[in-house]
């Protein structure tokens, strides 16, 4: 018997759920590319990455997934040979770095572990040991969401900066931009990127690249440099090069809607929201795992990110549990992926969320668990509710 009848709601780590208002913005009929809407538009949402990402650098917006985000900010600042040192935390800094690889980069993994955050005096050594400073770019995810890790983006600053290193630091903010503090002038980011799903609660389609002054004079010499994500082109003001073509007019009215409700309520408002129903989940898993079923992936939990939990399991099958809370409850968790693959499930408290939202998911993550007789400890939601109760009285 399935109690899942009604609207299904997503916590998985994006896509996310979408808004009423951004899905009602895109319904709507096509405009001339170059109408004074659509370029008004383009420029109102290149203005306001720049308050998402703090930052007073250049910002970029593409027709592309999160992935094309990461070629886009590649492509721009290095040339075929350049050599890279990627921060291995989970598998999305890796990822990005395979694509460096593809791209011609001499790529260089940092190693880490899917347990905890990038130690930044491994960096430091590093980079100190580079004397004749061969590595010309620093790749690092702020949160991974396939190990739920949140990694210091200001302490690996401070890394590179007490090395006298004067590689690039270019942070991948998918999982954290709209979720978290994200600070990239005052942090020394030198490009940053971020997309469309997930904190920024649009339809999947945009990413979004940011780039300061240092990234902007690496970019006149970068020879990976390609016309569709070139910077130069984007920047000129014929409206059409700011999309290599016609613009993505349906995202774009759809993150026009989605941007207006973040800076209505207030990017530190939203990062609130987001810590507040983290402890919340961190309050539940922690319940439940005092039956030694269950077990926090990232084990310190000032590491552990505000956007994504990922939940180990041990003796049991996860996808019993997230098809359950598909089937049975409507809710579509996250599965493990890379080194948690077939071994975890992930909670993701991230985007259009609220309280009854995220409570709803944990409950269907404990009924799934009282029904498929794994141990737990009882009372994870009554603690959940115990935090936010507490948090905000």
């Amino acid at each position: 018997m399935s109690v899942a009848n009604g609207r299904q709601f997503l916590a998985m780590p994006g896509p996310t759920n979408l808004p009423d208002r951004v899905l009602q913005a895109m319904m709507r009929p096509a405009e001339e590319l170059s109408s004074a809407s659509i370029v008004d538009l383009t420029d109102s949402i290149l203005a306001d990455l720049k308050q998402v990402f703090r930052t007073s650098g250049e910002t970029f917006v593409y027709a592309a997934n999160g992935h094309g985000g990461w070629e886009a900010a590649l492509t721009n600042v290095l040339s075929r040979g350049d050599k890279v040192l990627v921060l291995a935390s989970g598998r999305f800094a890796i990822g990005w770095g395979e694509m460096a690889a593809f791209m011609g980069a001499d790529v260089e993994v940092l190693p880490g572990t899917w347990r905890a955050a990038i130690d930044p005096a491994a960096v430091e050594a590093r980079l100190r040991a580079d004397t004749g400073h061969a590595i010309k770019a620093v790749l690092m995810v702020q949160i991974d969401t396939a190990s739920g890790v949140v990694n210091d983006v200001p302490a690996m600053r401070r890394a590179i900066d007490a090395a006298g290193h004067p590689a690039l630091f270019m942070v991948d903010g998918v999982a954290s931009v709209g979720c978290m503090p994200f600070e990239m002038d005052a942090w020394g980011v030198d490009v940053a990127m971020s997309a469309s799903q997930k904190g920024l609660m649009s339809s999947p389609g945009l990413a979004f690249v940011a780039a300061n002054a240092k990234a902007l004079a690496a970019h006149k010499t970068a020879t990976m440099k390609t016309l569709y994500w070139d910077w130069s082109s984007r920047m000129d003001t014929v409206a059409y090069m700011k999309h290599c073509g016609t613009a993505p007019e349906h995202l774009l009215f759809g993150q026009r809607a989605a941007l207006d409700m973040i800076l209505a309520e207030g990017l530190e408002a939203v990062w609130k929201r987001h810590a507040l129903l983290a402890g919340a989940t961190h309050a539940a898993v922690s319940r439940w795992a005092e039956g030694q079923s269950l077990a926090f992936n990232i084990t310190e939990p000032a590491q552990r990110a505000p956007s994504v939990t990922p939940v180990i399991v041990h003796g049991f099958d996860t996808a019993a549990i997230t098809d359950y809370c598909r089937d049975i409850c409507g809710v579509q968790l996250g599965i493990g992926i890379g080194e948690l693959g077939g071994r975890a499930f992930r909670i993701a408290h991230m985007g259009h969320v609220n309280a009854p939202m995220v409570l709803g998911a944990l409950g269907a993550v404990e009924m799934a668990l009282q029904a498929l007789a794994v141990p737990h400890g009882s009372g994870g939601i009554a603690a959940a509710v115990e935090y936010l109760g507490a948090a905000t009285a």
